[in-house]
């Protein structure tokens, strides 16, 4: 396994992307290399998500209500560690929740999913870094089924289409944090370390603006 020392500049790092893309085992790798921690998403505790992949129209309020409160506690409790808390790798960020309700709400519950996020989700922590992965659909879904998780097959390919797109545009006017896009349909950053070492050395160079990690067209 790649170790990585001295980035005192990096406390909090996230890694987004849509459902299938990697997220989760990238971030455990990062955070074994930089010797952090990692700050993960729950889904097998929102009692909600079952259900909402199959009947969205009738389970999106209380699922990203759900997600809301859940990731809004995670955030709170970052917020709150010392400074000399170990490097913290989370495989999701706060702002891909409204996301999501954009895409699955209509204007009511959104209106009142908006309200409830507006009182839970102040002064959020900054991720230091952030590190987008892409993929095309077919790709998202090979992973998805690969998982083997019974609900999760139900997931239409139009909602993964959508959301594909959502972040795009999301991460097109992103500039809170440095931002590093990744083609992982065409790198493997899961198994081996040729690609991922890559990405380790282009982080130590890292300190603002956007980078691009084999940016192939999709």
């Amino acid at each position: 396994m790649s170790t990585v020392s001295g980035r005192a500049d990096f406390s909090y790092i996230v890694v987004e992307g849509p459902i299938g893309v990697g997220k989760t085992t990238l971030a455990k790798r990062l955070a074994a290399s930089f010797g952090g921690e990692t700050l993960l998403e729950a889904p097998q505790d929102n009692p909600f998500l079952e259900k909402f992949y199959t009947d969205p129209r009738v389970h999106a309020l209380p699922t990203q209500l759900s997600f809301l409160m859940q990731r809004a506690q995670q955030m709170r409790e970052l917020s709150q560690q010392d400074m000399f808390a170990p490097i913290r790798v989370a495989d999701f960020m706060l702002e891909k929740d409204r996301l999501f309700a954009e895409l699955t709400l209509d204007a009511d519950e959104l209106a009142l999913y908006l309200e409830v996020h507006r009182q839970l989700v102040r002064d959020a922590p900054v991720p230091d870094l952030v590190i987008y992965l892409q993929a095309p659909v077919d790709v998202l879904r090979e992973r998805v089924a690969n998982r083997g998780i019974d609900y999760e097959n139900s997931i239409d390919s139009r909602y993964l289409q959508r959301l594909a797109e959502a972040y795009t545009r999301f991460f097109f006017h992103f500039e809170t944090a440095p931002l590093v896009i990744i083609n992982a349909a065409a790198i493997n950053l899961a198994e081996g370390d040729g690609d991922y070492n890559e990405l380790l050395e282009q982080l130590q160079t890292v300190r603002k603006g956007r980078h691009y990690l084999n940016p192939l067209p999709f």
